[in-house]
């Protein structure tokens, strides 16, 4: 593994327990959860008040863990097969009590709401609140309102861009479970101020050729019936969105169904500003270590560097790094290998091989390369076009695929305890990051120490709020 100058490894378990009797008293309050499987967690940037996701439950917290509100989100009456769901037309199959998982949890600060999405309706979205949880809408009556029905609460995720005295947009992408007629794996739709406006989630645009949406294509779906694309990690950086994506490896899986599997990772990038999605471009994206690859994502970070290891890697320190955790091999996504690697990407390094992939193409070299969503290789078209940083596509040349894995530098090798998601800040200059593991380990790689840990509370540690709940975040996904 790669020396750097501010890793050690520690490692402990972790607990969300009262503290045991004799020790020095925590800041931090219990908070026992016996019924509700956990899936969320987002922190209020100004507050520090925690929102929680969870199946059938949406929870606000105090910054201290004090349990202020609860919100039911479920369960509810409904069928999987019902399209509207049974709320807006009769449904012909049987209704059936139904847990709703919280699949995704979004703080709107310009609206002062939380943006919740279920798995249950087709994955419609409720508006709450800030301050209280109350129900402030959810829309529910046209189909550009049903998300996603997949039930999975890792798979999906969105983006939420503020626009100076415009209109806010959310980036969606979720898997489709086979319904590309129902439902875009990825859009960008519309945020309204008022929850019961009629165009809430319509897409940004829309035509009667080109929307602001991506879709599976049914010839895709009858060779391979069970592709999807599953949204791992997303966010904005500068000018561009964002994702981490798993999906069904089209190269190498056979289209017959009973043969076996093998997945890849993708990081998927759109302007933040193209309607029309011109500039969707996607590149696999993997680590390597000692000739093992290491390709199936779990989780990602996005964050600055420590002045330490900007100086090491020699960018600024206001340059944004990402770091990953990736399963061996491709096989299993739903019960990936054990094995796995924590590993580091620099976005420079990341939006250059975009760049450079763009400007081949734009020189007419090679194909589109994207098989999956063309059914068919089509060769890239010459032009005099200029490509910088900036460029975000045409309506020719696109959607653009890469041909060569993205490769980040590998920083640990866990081999026993399967690493599933990681968080990280920085420490009085010091980039330490946290990897949670399936059986509730975590893992601290940096070069502060812990002191004692227990019942949540780390003292000696010099913990802010924010990066405490960056940590406890980690908690939520490992134990998933």
């Amino acid at each position: 593994v790669r020396s750097l100058p501010w890793v050690t490894l520690g490692c402990c378990w972790c607990t969300w327990l009262p503290l045991a009797e004799g020790s020095p008293k925590s800041p931090f309050r219990t908070f026992p959860v016996s019924d509700w499987s956990l899936t969320h967690l987002v922190v209020h940037n100004k507050t520090g008040e925690v929102y929680v996701g969870a199946v059938n439950r949406i929870y606000k917290l105090s910054n201290n863990l004090t349990l202020l509100r609860t919100h039911v989100t479920g369960p509810v009456e409904d069928n999987e097969k019902c399209y509207p769901p049974p709320s807006v037309q009769s449904c012909p199959h049987g209704l059936v009590t139904t847990n709703n998982v919280n699949k995704l949890l979004l703080v709107d600060y310009s609206g002062n709401r939380l943006i919740a999405c279920g798995s249950a309706s087709q994955g419609i979205c409720q508006f709450l609140r800030l301050d209280d949880l109350f129900k402030l809408g959810e829309p529910h009556h046209r189909k550009e309102h049903y998300l996603s029905s997949v039930n999975e609460s890792g798979t999906m995720s969105g983006v939420i861009i503020e626009v100076l005295n415009g209109q806010n947009k959310l980036f969606i992408g979720t898997p489709i479970d086979g319904k590309s007629e129902y439902f875009p794996t990825l859009s960008s739709r519309k945020l309204m101020a008022n929850e019961e406006n009629a165009e809430m989630f319509g897409f940004v645009y829309q035509d009667e050729f080109v929307s602001s949406q991506l879709k599976i294509p049914s010839d895709t779906l009858s060779k391979f019936p069970t592709f999807d694309i599953y949204y791992i990690y997303s966010f904005s950086s500068e000018q561009f969105v964002y994702y981490l994506t798993l999906q069904l490896d089209t190269q190498l899986t056979s289209p017959d169904s009973t043969g076996e599997q093998f997945f890849t990772s993708k990081i998927v990038r759109l302007c933040v500003d193209d309607p029309k999605f011109y500039s969707y471009v996607e590149f696999p994206i993997g680590c390597v270590q000692d000739g093992i690859e290491y390709r199936l994502i779990q989780d990602a970070y996005l964050t600055k560097p420590g002045k330490a290891l900007a100086k090491y890697l020699g960018i600024s320190e206001q340059e944004d790094i990402l770091f990953t955790i990736f399963s061996q091999g491709q096989k299993n996504r739903v019960k990936p290998p054990k094995e796995s690697v924590l590993c580091l990407f620099t976005l420079k390094k990341i939006k250059d091989k975009i760049k450079e992939r763009i400007q081949s193409c734009y020189r007419g070299e090679g194909k589109l390369s994207l098989p999956w969503l063309l059914n068919k290789e089509l060769g890239c078209i010459n032009s005099p076009l200029q490509i910088d940083d900036n460029f975000c596509g045409q309506d020719f040349n696109q959607p653009l695929g890469g041909t060569v894995t993205i490769e980040g530098t590998p920083l640990f090798v866990d081999k026993e305890d399967g690493m599933t998601s990681v968080a990280a800040y920085d420490y009085r200059g010091q980039t330490v990051v946290f990897a949670g593991t399936r059986s509730g380990k975590i893992k601290k790689v940096g070069k502060a120490s812990v002191v004692w840990w227990g019942g949540m509370a780390l003292r000696g540690f010099g913990f802010s709020f924010s990066s405490f709940f960056q940590f406890f975040s980690l908690v939520f996904a490992s134990l998933e």
